[in-house]
């Protein structure tokens, strides 16, 4: 079911992304010969205006073929050709494509909002109190309400602290109940300065990743880190991206079984100070689910939206710095299959957000200034407009060549990358 709904959410990212092409082209008068969904020889095609509409056998994109598109058609007295347009009609021809994308990753964000959201949270149970907060919360206490309304998880409690007013919290020390004022002005510090009890137990295993290609499972006990018996996650985490090791000796409980992983340790590419990481995430046992009101579900659909891009295009700067770190964050189709399934186990809101992801992706690398991307596209546009004429044909024939080329070993590399790390955690399981 996940690679069903995977590729035909992404037959209607790459259908939406070509239809703002044909919109925006259409309505300055550029005549479309084909609307293609998908490469290759059509299965199913049909002539509609004098565009001929298909979908073929290759389902790794699609394209939209305009009249006087290639550099060397010609276009002289043809007033339908995308060429007889200004610089400007055909960068926004261009840019179309990956707008029509920004818009369905929101549309998509909104939605996925509207709907309950299935949380994971602590249990509302205090691991470890720092600074100020150490003499007033002891390791072990239970935070059972805050200002009157009772809490199911760690999380959901520091959430429904009020910065703005003096906060009641009620907890539970050794079977008594006691009450904590905490002032509005203390609640960051207060947040900071906690940590709920959290077991060594993983929670998430990220595809692709080297516990996700060792073989790690959601709710493996990590017991041992190096021969140092493990007490809670934290010391674990500690242990793990404290090693001076280029990996780690994991001993894991699983069921009745004991086993022993070695992984190997990846820096993490969005983090400056290069913290090494094996790709797990703390086990959650607190289940409930959350309502947005519509005005909420809109802000949140905007914001994550902006966090994604922001995110996203650090991530490239980052692989720029660092092109070494290309084969363990790039991902290819099997990968965005494999991620989609574990994201689908988290219901239906989670794997909106992910093809909403999957959307923003889409725009960000199609506005990469490569030729033959709607980037490189626009790249010609803008010097036309900057330079007062068209970059002469052949350096466009041959940068096109260029682009269509390391386009292709980019995909082939994707898709080794991808194969590779599938035998490897096949191995390992």
């Amino acid at each position: 079911m996940s690679l069903l709904l995977t590729i035909l959410a992404f037959g209607i990212m790459i259908m939406i992304h070509e239809l703002g092409h044909f919109l925006v082209a259409r309505a300055f008068g550029v005549r479309i010969e084909t609307f293609s969904l998908g490469f290759g020889k059509p299965i199913f095609n049909i002539e509609r205006g004098g565009t001929n509409f298909r979908i073929s056998w290759l389902p790794l994109g699609g394209y939209v073929k305009m009249k006087g598109e290639n550099p060397d058609e010609e276009a002289d007295g043809q007033w339908d050709s995308f060429k007889s347009k200004t610089w400007w009609q055909r960068a926004l021809i261009a840019l179309a494509g990956p707008f029509a994308n920004l818009i369905l990753a929101i549309l998509i964000f909104i939605v996925s909002f509207l709907l309950p959201q299935r949380l994971e949270d602590s249990r509302p149970v205090i691991g470890k109190a720092e600074g100020i907060w150490a003499a007033k919360l002891m390791p072990g206490d239970s935070l059972a309400a805050v200002n009157g309304k009772p809490v199911k998880g760690f999380g959901e409690a520091m959430y429904m602290l009020d910065i703005t007013k003096e906060n009641t919290l009620k907890l539970i020390r050794q079977g008594e109940t006691m009450e904590l004022k905490i002032p509005g002005a203390q609640k960051d510090s207060l947040i900071a300065s906690l940590q709920p009890v959290a077991e060594a137990i993983v929670g998430d295993v990220s595809p692709g990743y080297p516990a996700w290609r060792a073989g790690l499972k959601s709710g493996d006990r990590i017991t041992q880190v190096d021969s140092v018996q493990v007490i809670d996650w934290y010391q674990m985490r500690e242990l793990i991206i404290g090693s001076k090791s280029p990996s780690v000796l994991l001993e894991i409980s699983r069921g009745d079984s004991l086993l022993t992983r070695r992984i190997t340790l990846e820096a993490n590419i969005l983090d400056n100070q290069n913290t090494r990481m094996i790709g797990i995430t703390q086990h959650q046992p607190v289940r409930y689910s959350y309502h947005y009101k519509p005005g909420e579900a809109i802000v949140s659909g905007f914001t994550t939206t902006l966090r994604m891009i922001v995110m996203n295009y650090y991530g490239l700067y980052r692989l720029f710095q660092k092109p070494e770190s290309l084969s363990s964050n790039l991902g290819g189709p099997v990968m965005i299959v494999t991620m989609s399934q574990s994201v689908g186990s988290k219901g239906m809101s989670s794997l909106l957000l992910f093809f909403g992801g999957i959307s923003l992706i889409l725009m960000i690398m199609n506005l990469l200034p490569i030729p033959i991307l709607d980037g490189g596209q626009i790249m010609f546009c803008l010097i036309e407009g900057i330079f007062r004429k068209p970059l002469p044909l052949r350096t466009q024939e041959i940068a096109q060549r260029i682009g269509f080329s390391l386009l292709i070993m980019l995909m082939v590399f994707a898709f080794y990358s991808d194969i590779q790390k599938l035998v490897l955690r096949l191995i390992s399981s």
